[in-house]
């Protein structure tokens, strides 16, 4: 099986991912109070809707886009600087949600076979290989999983405009929470500079960063 084939079935879950993600931040700012997502038609979980281009080519080359973030207008909170955090947090609490749901129902299916479908993961990863329809099925889950917390650990880096600034910018006063957050366009430049660092020089920086604690996460959700 060739790699672009491994890709085209890894692809709709990227992009059921992405959605959540980005749904979830439309979602939870209407209930509070921000109904800019909706208007938009961003409220919504067609995956078209949520698709960004150059986000979707990135995916492709080194394997880390992005969704077309959903708008959100934060004067029309309640709470500025606490609501921003909570629909921030959205994104990445529903892709740790969905992880853990589906651990929880993989255990229950796999309990007591000794099956060590982590290890057949990163196996069916490195080789591009199924040995069968039940390897198939492992790995649909296990990916599924495993992107989903990546997605998650990726948007709470602390750099604007991460989903991690905006949550960790709830907790700063308010002075320093607008110098931080105004340095949003100074953040993108750093991002997309380590994208094209990691793509050049093979380097995976982001990998780097977050796959000790992905690894972490995903033995104690599937052992």
């Amino acid at each position: 099986m060739s790699y672009i084939y491994l890709f085209l079935i890894q692809l709709p879950i990227l992009l059921f991912t992405l959605t959540i993600h980005e749904f979830s931040h439309g979602l939870v700012a209407y209930k509070l109070g921000d109904d800019t997502a909706k208007r938009a038609g961003r409220l919504t979980l067609n995956p078209i809707s949520h698709i960004d281009p150059i986000g979707l080519i990135m995916l492709f080359l080194v394997r880390i886009g992005w969704a077309k973030p959903v708008p959100i207008n934060p004067y029309n909170f309640r709470n500025y600087k606490r609501d921003t955090a909570l629909s921030a947090a959205a994104g990445p609490a529903s892709n740790f949600i969905l992880a853990i749901i589906l651990a929880i129902g993989y255990r229950l299916v796999t309990a007591g076979s000794g099956f060590n479908g982590m290890q057949r993961f990163f196996l069916t990863l490195q080789y591009s290989e199924f040995s069968g329809i039940g390897d198939f099925l492992n790995f649909i889950v296990m990916f599924t999983i495993f992107i989903n917390l990546a997605l998650g650990l990726f948007n709470l880096i602390p750099i604007p405009p991460m989903d991690g600034s905006k949550i960790l910018g709830g907790f700063l006063s308010d002075e320093a929470y607008y110098k931080y957050t105004a340095r949003e366009r100074q953040g993108a430049q750093i991002l997309l500079i380590i994208f094209v660092l990691s793509f050049v020089f093979h380097l995976n920086l982001i990998g780097r960063l977050i796959f000790p604690p992905l690894l972490f996460l995903m033995k104690i959700l599937v052992g």
